[in-house]
């Protein structure tokens, strides 16, 4: 979009009703005045009509006049090329013949859009061999005009003389100057030509015209233009500007931004030229703007004006005479940096120039994500070894460790590192905390390594394609590819890719604006946004993220690293008496944990899921047992799919005082914090219910448990008790499950997994890739949350939940809590909550906006709609 006030007319060729050329002055529309005349693109062209928008503004622009679309052909008659000529100086104040302050005209075409296969502008109309020299001295740089002149020259010679294109391009091969080249031009012009070279300015500019509509005409230009699907006989508009010369110290040209791409501030970034103004500058040979005479500051008012316009960072070039700027185009960046988008969303609405929600809906979701991750920077040579599945967002680049007790050994030197897997488990989890990032051969989106990594932050590949680990050799094999500890790579977790050697890493952090914009998005969204959390620590980087309290505790996530071996003992006890001393030493764990977290959350709700975890997470793999009746014990707890296997509440069942230790531990510690003045709002959930009677045994734990603690400590711990709805059966049996619940979650990484029959750890890599690629799926039903099937689930459970009990508390904690359409849905659906990782809580924060303005939109387009009828 060019810088004009209203919409640029449609293309069509114009037939403008102009005076004949007996009246010129009547053919001619000076810059800013084609607004007062009528004219709009299809006349004027986009540069006219964005030209006219910039004198609209106050704006400084080069002096010059449009010869309209359907009167440039005039502009050929030497009559029409004079009244141009006197124009063009009256308009500069300058003169051609006057030696002290020159003037030179450059010309050139517009259509009435933005299109590809415009004529090259033809510059240093008016400059003869007999004032070449005396304009060179006054530049400072002989080469700089003879370049653009021979530029000029070698057009007309062939497109308005006649002289064929062979022909010249012959005698330039041997042409080393540019004065050089211009010398054998001119003589070829007026060997071969209809007609020499003339020196007469308006002569010049009268050929240049026949020159521009001649290559405009030509039948490549048209076979181009059919390519765009625009009319063959388009017609365009011819622009004469004054070329001012002076000095290289204090006159150039260039092209600058409006903002700085690191910070996203007010602070033009470009190039300045000195000399006389070329369509493609050579490279590399343009100054800081910081050198333009009187600084950036000659630039920083007309770009934020410009800004304030068009409401977006913008590009303008730029002209700088006698230590002055004037404007030869400007328009809105087409890819403006992110960082920009945001600073100046949150200055327009600020200004008032935007109102608040515009502000928050200029900037997507997926940009969020974008700016608090780290990004590859990628050039095009890398050598890609593996794509796998974006598990966590964000790039990062170390050596290879293949073990957890390698990353904590070379992080602990300051090494940064990638821990490189087959698949993860919760032993590995330390040495997933201090790893740069993490790469599995196996496992999908929501599978272990997946789930820690986002929760720490970490980018994460899994599943990536054709990796193989050899422990004992120290290798890894991707593919043909053999790579052995210490060797660099680099991933993406956002795209899923994985590179060879050390690439280079762009820093994240965004600026402190889109806090801003974020803290407006609160005041918009209805839906909450919680965090997926697991310790304190967790807790303190979501709360800074804008988290307003805890969806989700996964209490066997507290048994990870160095605490694993509590809960085996539980598992793994060879009699009551060494069960009983396990889950002694369990509750005082979980208190402890439970005391830092609660006192973390502060008076926010808090939900804690009681534990639930596959046995294979806990149990030691074949021959890792202490001794042999220990590793006979574990084997006969093996299953074949442990996913479906003995986890939840049906763990809790078999072993009655687990989930009592784990309730007394959490009730205890709340009562310890609450004798500070904190007072978390308590939420205990039990997962992984299919029975009403499931719920309503372990509840009768929980309630049980408070007992307890209420007769120990005189507290008696306000709760709600409520459970997880992750398989189909809990939620088409919801109703009969509010009769014992206060709240429902809704887990939907079980329930998608259960609902499709779709293994979450192998299904992606081998499955979903190929769905998607076929077309029968468009995105990941892990990744995006399915409205058709495990939705209408959720749907159903909602309503049955309400008609039992109307003010039942109803959440998403599930991965798709941080996925911007899966949130839109559980917004639609009326959920009270979402709950996610704690680096995708502000991506939730402006999805959950977005999905609430997107639906009063909806609304005032359906009133308006209904008053219409």
């Amino acid at each position: 979009m060019s810088v004009t006030d209203r919409e640029v007319g449609p293309l069509a060729q114009s037939r403008m009703s102009v005076a004949p050329s007996g009246t010129p002055g009547r053919l001619m529309v000076p810059y800013g005045q084609g607004r007062t005349r009528g004219l709009e693109a299809d006349e004027l062209g986009a540069h006219g009509a964005a030209v006219d928008g910039l004198v609209a503004l106050g704006l400084p622009v080069v002096p010059g006049l449009t010869v309209p679309a359907g009167a440039a052909a005039s502009l050929c008659d030497p009559d029409t090329a004079q009244a141009a000529v006197d124009l063009v100086e009256q308009l500069s104040g300058r003169r051609i013949e006057d030696a002290a302050r020159p003037l030179l005209l450059r010309l050139s075409a517009s259509a009435p859009t933005e299109i590809a296969g415009l004529p090259p502008d033809l510059a240093c109309l008016g400059v003869t061999p007999a004032r070449a020299d005396d304009l060179c001295a006054l530049i400072g740089r002989a080469d700089a005009l003879y370049e653009v002149w021979a530029a000029t020259v070698r057009m007309i010679a062939e497109y308005a003389l006649d002289v064929p294109g062979a022909v010249l391009d012959d005698a330039l091969l041997d042409t080393p100057t540019p004065r050089v080249r211009v010398e054998a031009l001119l003589s070829l012009t007026a060997e071969h030509g209809s007609g020499p070279f003339p020196d007469e300015p308006a002569q010049q500019l009268a050929l240049a015209a026949r020159a521009l509509l001649a290559r405009w005409d030509s039948p490549r230009a048209r076979r181009s233009r059919r390519a765009q699907r625009l009319p063959a006989d388009l017609a365009v508009a011819l622009h004469v500007q004054a070329l001012r010369i002076g000095p290289a110290d204090h006159s150039g040209y260039g092209t600058a931004t409006s903002r700085d791409p690191e910070t996203g501030r007010l602070s033009p970034q470009g190039s300045f030229f000195r000399g006389v103004r070329r369509s493609a500058p050579p490279p590399n040979t343009g100054e800081p703007l910081d050198r333009l005479a009187g600084g950036t500051a000659l630039l920083e008012h007309s770009l934020l004006t410009l800004e304030r316009h068009l409401r977006a960072p913008v590009s303008v070039d730029f002209e700088v005479r006698d230590d002055e700027i004037s404007l030869l185009a400007a328009s809105p960046q087409s890819r403006p940096p992110l960082r920009a988008s945001v600073c100046l969303a949150t200055d327009l609405a600020r200004d008032g120039a935007l109102g608040r929600e515009e502000a928050v809906r200029r900037i997507t979701p997926a940009q969020v994500q974008e700016l608090l991750h780290p990004q590859l920077r990628l050039t095009g040579g890398e050598e890609l070894l593996a794509k796998g599945l974006p598990a966590s967002p964000g790039a990062a680049t170390g050596a290879v460790v293949l073990s957890s007790e390698r990353a904590l050994e070379l992080a602990a030197d300051g090494t940064r590192v990638v821990l490189v897997a087959g698949e993860t488990t919760p032993a590995d989890v330390p040495g997933m905390l201090v790893s740069a990032a993490v790469l599995t051969g196996s496992g999908g989106i929501a599978s272990h390594a997946a789930v820690v990594a986002r929760g720490a932050g970490t980018p994460a590949v899994c599943g990536a394609e054709g990796l193989r680990v050899d422990l004992a050799a120290g290798t890894v094999r991707i593919g043909e590819r053999v790579l052995r500890e210490g060797d660099p790579i680099s991933l993406d977790g956002r795209s899923g890719a994985v590179y060879a050697g050390t690439l280079r890493v762009s820093v994240a952090g965004p600026p402190p604006e889109l806090s801003t914009l974020l803290e407006w998005a609160d005041g918009m969204r209805r839906l909450g946004v919680r965090v997926n959390a697991d310790t304190a620590a967790e807790v303190d980087t979501a709360l800074a993220l804008g988290a307003e309290g805890v969806g989700l505790c996964r209490t066997e996530h507290q048994f990870l690293g160095e605490r694993l071996p509590l809960i085996r003992r539980v598992l793994l006890a060879a009699d009551p008496a060494a069960r009983d001393e396990a889950l002694t030493a369990l509750e005082r764990a979980q208190h402890e944990d439970f005391r830092a977290l609660l006192a973390a959350v502060g008076n926010r709700p808090v939900t804690v899921r009681l534990l639930d975890a596959p046995l294979h997470e806990f149990l030691p793999a074949p021959g890792q047992a202490l001794d042999a009746a220990e590793e006979q014990r574990a084997a006969a707890l093996r299953e074949a799919n442990p996913m479906l296997g003995l986890r939840g509440v049906r763990l809790a069942l078999l072993h009655e005082r687990l989930y009592p230790a784990q309730a007394e531990a959490l009730f205890a510690a709340w009562a310890d914090v609450a004798a500070t003045g904190v007072r978390p709002e308590l939420e205990v959930m039990i997962p992984l219910v299919s029975l009403p009677e499931e719920l309503a045994a372990a509840a009768a734990y929980v309630r049980d448990a408070a007992d307890t603690v209420a007769a120990r400590t005189g507290v008696r711990v306000p709760y709600r008790l409520g459970t997880m709805i992750e398989t189909p059966r809990a939620a088409l049996l919801a109703g009969e499950l509010a009769e014992h619940a206060e709240f429902f979650s809704f887990g939907t990484n079980d329930l998608t997994q259960l609902t499709y029959g779709f293994s979450r750890d192998d299904v992606e890599r081998q499955v979903l890739v190929s769905y998607q690629e076929r077309g029968l799926l468009t995105a990941s039903p892990f990744a995006r949350l399915d409205p058709h099937g495990v939705g209408a689930l959720i749907r159903l459970a909602a309503e049955q939940a309400r008609d039992v009990r109307p003010g039942i508390k109803l959440g998403v904690c599930g991965e798709h809590g941080g996925d911007p359409e899966s949130i839109a849905f559980c917004d639609d659906l009326g959920l009270d909550y979402v709950s996610c990782s704690a680096h995708r809580v502000p991506v939730a924060r402006m999805a959950a906006a977005h999905s609430a303005l997107g639906r009063r939109q909806d609304a005032e387009r359906r009133d308006e709609s209904g008053s219409t009828r």
